[in-house]
């Protein structure tokens, strides 16, 4: 007997990389099934570094807001020598300027990140259905049809894996989950609260007892999050005594009230493949990263804002090979940040407190997509930007009252920019598909229009480099879709093609 489609899109887990994915699609009007084998949501602070990028990301969804309010700046490292404690600045911090608008990281437990994005979630009418897990599926030219542990058949268009390192969708997908895991080396984590230890200060001990042992005040309560390293085949007792007595031999110090315990093993792997034609990774699930850095939950996320659009855009009668550029795309992306969070953490093992320092390239701000699939080379570039790269923030004057680029690109919609006479004379002509997502015309200057810029102190065209009259595309993941100073038509179109046929 047929089963009958009855979603667009099941996604296989809820952590955060499943629960972007599920908002950004929902909200473009796709019907989505999230559901996790787990019996709620994710109750420890594990992952707890939101990046830059991620941030504006968050505001695009709308829950940046409520995640400042919930988290706060990463606090000095205390290094505990001896009897000394030597403060350390290890997160770099920036200032805020005109096109980065959030510069720094934002420190906040993973608890408190998966409940921003499940509200958004519950609020959009999507529950996420727990204690379901993934059995088996199979696929075929027009759908999946997947088994879940309920008993249920759930026929659906596409299947997204966000099921975690041990992603049972990745290996029923048979795709290969290449690179290294080094049993030996685990690391006890566990949230906390530590009697007589200042908030100020992320505390390490890195030499005591032949351990690393640290500890992390988590923002909005009195909770840190305890980091031990253990000796290789070194026994553990996850007993919350055991663990309050272990803490005490290493630092003197009292934890008690412990709300979440684990043992973590660094893992270095990256999916074969991204996709096996209906079937899609995300998250952990394509990539596992060492903690240093805090890059696996970022990665994981911008993995979910690259493919939700894409996703929407086909499901709305684009042509299905614009899916083949998220593989293209983030891979390369993902094994970048492989390297650089294995670096860091072989220099953590090290005992090299240097190892500790944080700087620009963990923001996730600079990577691009040049290059790729959908930024080629040979298109055109302004000074400050080549296709593929961030479409970075500006200060302007928009026709709703907006007074930053970034709010009047937020939305589903892709965002044109015309500067100069030439090229807004050259926007008026163009044609967009009424179907997928819209297309916005702006015309950067002092013009009577509703769907004008207002270019303030002259700032937008700068950070855009722009020095003749040029046509800039932003997609809908905020990053540069097009960049066109000649032949308006036939580029544009060509443009078109990519994104919407």
């Amino acid at each position: 007997m047929e089963i009958k489609l009855n979603t667009d899109v099941l996604i296989v887990g809820a952590g955060p990389a499943g629960s972007v994915l599920a908002l950004d699609l929902v909200r473009r009007g796709v019907r989505v099934r999230i559901i996790d084998k787990a019996s709620g949501s994710f109750p420890g602070s594990r992952a707890k570094g939101i990046q830059p990028r991620t941030q504006e990301v968050f505001e695009d969804l709308g829950i940046l807001e409520e995640a400042l309010q919930k988290g706060c700046d990463y606090p000095k490292m205390g290094i505990h020598i001896g009897p000394l404690t030597i403060p350390y600045r290890m997160q770099q911090t920036n200032k805020v300027t005109a096109d980065v608008p959030y510069p720094n990281v934002l420190l906040l437990p993973q608890f408190e990140t998966d409940k921003l994005l499940q509200n958004s979630l519950h609020h959009l009418g999507v529950n996420i259905e727990y204690e379901t897990a993934f059995v088996s599926l199979e696929q075929d030219d027009n759908g999946v049809l997947t088994t879940l542990s309920t008993g249920e058949k759930v026929r659906s268009q596409y299947v997204v894996g966000a099921d975690g390192g041990a992603s049972m969708v990745r290996k029923a997908a048979g795709i290969q989950f290449i690179g290294k895991t080094n049993e030996a080396d685990r690391m006890l984590i566990v949230d906390g609260t530590i009697h007589g230890l200042k908030r100020k200060y992320w505390h390490v001990w890195p030499r005591v007892q032949g351990k690393q042992v640290a500890a992390c005040p988590l923002p909005g309560g009195d909770k840190f999050q305890v980091m031990i390293r253990l000796a290789p085949h070194e026994e553990v007792n996850l007993d919350n005594s055991s663990l309050i007595e272990l803490f005490l031999k290493l630092t003197g110090l009292y934890l008690q009230d412990i709300t979440w315990k684990t043992v973590f093993r660094p893992n270095v792997r990256l999916a074969e493949r991204y996709r096996c034609d209906r079937i899609f990774l995300i998250g952990d699930a394509a990539h596992v990263h060492t903690p240093a850095g805090a890059q696996g939950l970022n990665t994981g996320i911008q993995d979910a804002y690259n493919l939700g659009w894409k996703l929407g855009q086909v499901l709305s009668g684009a042509d299905a090979s614009l899916l083949d550029t998220y593989e293209k795309e983030r891979k390369p992306i993902a094994a970048h940040v492989l390297k650089l969070s294995d670096a860091l953490y072989s220099e953590i093992e090290q005992k090299n407190l240097l190892s500790f320092k944080r700087g620009d390239e963990e923001s996730q701000l600079g990577f691009s997509y040049f290059n790729g699939p959908l930024a080629s080379t040979s298109n055109a570039q302004t000074k400050t930007l080549k296709v593929g790269d961030r479409a970075p923030d500006a200060p302007c004057s928009g026709p709703n009252g907006e007074k930053r680029l970034f709010k009047i690109m937020k939305g589903l919609h892709f965002t044109l920019l015309a500067f100069g006479e030439e090229a807004i004379n050259a926007i008026k002509m163009f044609d967009w598909p009424e179907n997928g997502a819209t297309l916005y015309k702006y015309m950067i200057g002092k013009y009577n229009d509703e769907q004008h810029i207002t270019n303030t102190n002259e700032q937008l065209k700068k950070i855009y480099g722009i020095t003749q009259s040029t046509i800039v595309l932003i997609r809908p993941d905020g990053y540069i879709g097009g960049i066109i100073i000649n032949n308006w038509d036939v580029n544009f179109k060509n443009i078109v093609k990519k994104f919407t046929k």
